[in-house]
């Protein structure tokens, strides 16, 4: 008598996969830095076209920078950001007992995550673009962008963590809507203000990346 066949459980996605694609970002944002660095011309040069014609529709259109400014100053600034993620620790925290262990990862990482971005800052010290008629100012060095890898790692964290504890697959896909929405939009807004250089935002979406990646490793070691 044949027995039916029997559906196999989804296997969970391969640690040597989760594990390559952290090298590749590692690789990629240690390659960025160093080319940054070391002023490596044709970068700069790209750098520096992509600033003059951002710059150019800034001044020209002040509507659209009044915009850039509110999204950037107060929808995804980087205490905005933060913010976010300890609200989302204390939630852990209260509403999660039995898992304490996930919101201590998530604030530390989080912390490290904000540490790094600064330590990074200033050991490249790359200085931010200069404008005669600026529409907006910065301080600290540029690479890498602060707003931008803020955004890229919380976002990211927060949306692992919606898989993670199983929600419902609609709010998932708005979740990651609104992720990458906020991690590409802050980038276009550093830009298009002048206070940073492209290369600084993709440094940032690297790193950012990074810091989810390597975070969800160490998860996944404590909670196989």
């Amino acid at each position: 008598m044949q027995t039916p066949p029997v559906d196999s459980p989804p296997r969970p996605p391969q640690p040597r996969t989760a594990l390559r694609v952290t090298w590749a970002l590692a690789l990629c944002s240690a390659l960025l830095l160093s080319l940054v660095a070391v002023e490596w011309r044709p970068l700069t040069g790209l750098d520096d076209d992509i600033a003059g014609t951002t710059h150019r529709w800034a001044v020209d259109e002040p509507g659209i920078t009044h915009a850039m400014r509110i999204l950037t100053d107060w929808v995804w600034d980087t205490w905005t950001m933060r913010l976010l993620c300890a609200a989302v620790v204390v939630w852990l925290w209260l509403r999660r007992g039995d898992d304490r262990w996930t919101a201590v990862w998530l604030g530390v990482t989080c912390l490290l995550g904000s540490l790094s971005q600064q330590a990074l800052k200033a050991a490249v010290d790359r200085a931010r673009p200069v404008w005669p008629d600026p529409v907006d100012s910065a301080h600290y060095a540029a690479f890498p962008s602060g707003h931008a890898m803020t955004a890229t790692f919380v976002c990211g964290l927060l949306v692992w963590l919606l898989h993670y504890y199983g929600a419902a697959r609609a709010a998932r896909l708005a979740a990651l809507a609104v992720a990458v929405v906020s991690v590409a939009g802050v980038g276009v807004t550093r830009v298009w203000l002048g206070v940073h250089w492209a290369t600084d935002v993709v440094g940032g979406w690297l790193l950012g990346s990074l810091v989810v990646a390597v975070a969800v490793l160490v998860h996944r070691r404590r909670h196989p």
